[in-house]
């Protein structure tokens, strides 16, 4: 006999096991601490000092936030399985975005943006298509809305950030 789903913050949580519920307690904090660290990281000056320490500790955050959530995911396979996608892609760009850093390629600063801010967005698509139906203001919105809120909030301040890049490249007299 299966048992009601235990709420907390109006969110129902599925699981009763409490080797689940710690991975999942895991798996909420460093998601909340990757939310705020990524915002830092993209409001604080680029380049050498609070920049990329924020950024090394979202995308720690981000690795603590995909491993637990292919565990919960696997758990409940057929209702979850779209988070295990959504975070090996954060993951995945997140990677990719760091890893544009060390690069020599013209564009790695693009494609850092890019994969750092597509990793971000994913992260909170995620988030709001997992808890979306039960936030305040959130739940008056369709299923669609989850995806597409977040993903186009998240595309227009990439494109933001890159134009910003690239104007600021264009000054910068090393740039030729």
């Amino acid at each position: 006999m299966s048992q009601d789903p235990i709420i907390i913050a109006g969110i129902p949580i599925p699981f009763h096991d409490p080797v689940l519920l710690t991975i999942l307690a895991v798996h909420v904090a460093a998601g909340l601490a990757g939310t705020i660290s990524g915002i830092l990281a993209m409001m604080n000056k680029k380049g050498p000092g609070r920049h990329p320490l924020f950024g090394i500790v979202y995308y720690r955050c981000l690795l603590v936030v995909f491993v637990t959530a292919l565990i919960l995911a696997v758990t409940r396979w057929t209702e979850d399985y779209y988070l295990a996608i959504l975070g090996t892609l954060a993951f995945a760009a997140a990677s990719l975005g760091r890893a544009a850093l060390h690069g020599h390629r013209r564009s790695r600063i693009q494609a850092h943006i890019s994969g750092m801010g597509l990793s971000y967005t994913l992260m909170l698509v995620a988030f709001y298509m997992d808890n979306g139906m039960n936030l305040p203001l959130w739940r008056q919105l369709p299923a669609f809305a989850y995806w597409m809120l977040p993903g186009a909030i998240g595309a227009a301040l990439i494109l933001h950030a890159l134009i910003k890049y690239s104007r600021w490249e264009a000054t910068e007299p090393d740039s030729r």
